[in-house]
């Protein structure tokens, strides 16, 4: 099986004018028929099984996170956090020739796995440019869905990012440009508070959203709200309460007033207006937008503008995404929007313990009887403690197994810790070895969530 999947993943990254394209963050990709479809905070998740024989394929498409160096750091930071820490490898990945694809440097390596008893292949694929680092990671203890993935890997392609925040360059500073401004948030502590992209777009944080800003554009990510998020059974309804909870309070009036929906799967909400500001007296164009993620991730943004026309060369008409939802377009400019959460991380703003929590559950039902085949569950805490002189304690603690048969195992050091930039940390010592993560803080109301690599932290008073 690994001879088949060498051979047939040179030809990765190409694309396949026959099939239609989906995409995820930054890569494209055909969706493989008769697989399940499973989108998380972080990635995309494919996956397929046969439970009778004991066989899987599954296909991790990850987010891009910014890029921690060149391509060969970057393959082997997500190598060791995510194929490691995931199966136990015995041997070193065994690389593929290096390629390219519209300024994308894409590495790929592969090796042998085992988890238990289960045997199989593990192939990652690690994509650098833009400074960002899209990752693909394939699973499988099978040769049974090769042609399945042959497909899969052959149809990939990658996009250029739409935005990426700007790091600062330690061995040729610039006096002319400030790549991050460090204003301190009112009340909050937290070095920055402002980062600007080298799009043009800055985002500032605000009491109740993040306001993103370029020009004449100002586009409001708002953070989670429990009355406007409320789940309502009518799709309309909901956004019609959304919008007088988030919207209607700024404006003194309200003219041409339109509330719509496309799609029924992670459906669309969008509402617009020509509103009058109550503290300017300008009337503005203002669309309120929202994707309704099956992780129920999807956030609210509000985007001002002078006119609809001055909307719509921005992020597009509503007619010509709505034609192209679903095929990889569409509303994607106005869902990347919500990307611009991003602020940087000074030292000082880690100090306390910030911790992560995660459950989840399978239940597996006999496909032929309707019996319970059992509950599969997995359970883990994460915490960084950060103390003075620059020092830090990990731990780690993961229950996973099926109910009856439950598997404990913990790790834990301590060490020192470098902020290489504002957007990346090193630790000493993670699990016998130094590792390097990509940070940065996402901003909701009264707080701050710290991303390290794929995982996101909240403070622990």
């Amino acid at each position: 099986m690994k001879k088949i999947i060498l051979l047939s993943i040179l030809c990765a990254f190409m694309v396949n004018a026959f099939a239609q394209k989906q995409t995820y963050d930054l890569v494209n990709y055909t969706l493989l028929p008769l697989w399940k479809k499973e989108l998380h905070a972080n990635g995309l998740q494919l996956s397929t099984g046969d439970e009778k024989k004991g066989t899987y394929a599954v296909i991790l498409i990850f987010k891009a996170m910014p890029s921690a160096g060149t391509a060969k750091q970057n393959f082997d930071n997500t190598w060791d956090s995510l194929v490691r820490g995931t199966v136990t490898v015995s041997t070193a990945p065994e690389m593929l020739p290096a390629s390219t694809e519209d300024a994308w440097e894409i590495l790929t390596g592969m090796a042998p796995f085992a988890d238990g008893d289960n045997k199989g292949v593990v192939l990652q694929i690690s994509a650098t440019g833009y400074d960002k680092n899209p990752t693909i990671i394939i699973m499988t203890n099978t040769d049974v869905y090769q042609k399945a993935i042959d497909d899969f890997t052959t149809s990939l392609s990658l996009k250029k990012p739409t935005a990426k925040p700007t790091v600062p360059n330690k061995t040729a500073p610039t006096t002319n440009t400030k790549k991050e401004v460090a204003v301190p948030t009112k009340n909050t502590g937290y070095q920055f508070s402002t980062t600007n992209f080298d799009d043009g777009w800055t985002s500032t944080v605000q009491e109740d959203w993040v306001e993103v800003t370029k020009g004449n554009l100002k586009v409001l990510i708002h953070y989670p709200n429990k009355n406007a998020d409320a789940y309502n059974s009518v799709l309309l309804d909901g956004l019609k309460h959304a919008w007088d909870i988030l919207v209607a309070p700024r404006y003194s009036s309200a003219a041409n007033m339109e509330f719509k929906s496309s799609g029924s799967w992670e459906s669309i909400e969008f509402a617009e207006a020509d509103m009058v500001e109550k503290t300017t007296g300008k009337t503005v164009y203002v669309v309120v937008f929202k994707k309704n993620f099956s992780s129920g991730s999807g956030k609210y943004i509000e985007f001002i503008t002078p006119d609809k026309k001055t909307f719509e060369q921005e992020f597009g008409t509503y007619e010509n995404a709505s034609a192209n939802y679903g095929s990889g377009s569409g509303f994607d400019k106005m869902i990347n929007m919500v990307n611009y959460n991003k602020f940087a991380v000074a030292a000082s703003d880690l100090k306390g313990k910030w911790t992560s929590n995660f459950t989840g559950m399978t239940q597996y039902v006999n496909a032929y009887t309707g019996a319970s085949a059992g509950t599969n569950t997995h359970a883990s805490n994460e915490n960084f403690e950060f103390g003075t002189g620059n020092t830090y304690k990990w731990d780690l603690g993961v229950a996973s197994g099926f109910v009856g048969n439950i598997k404990f195992q913990s790790v834990k050091s301590t060490g020192k810790f470098t902020v290489v930039n504002n957007w990346q940390v090193k630790f000493s010592d993670i699990e016998g070895k130094p590792k390097t993560y990509n940070v940065q803080f996402v901003c909701i109301k009264g707080a701050r969530v710290l991303w390290i690599g794929e995982t996101g932290f909240g403070k622990k008073e």
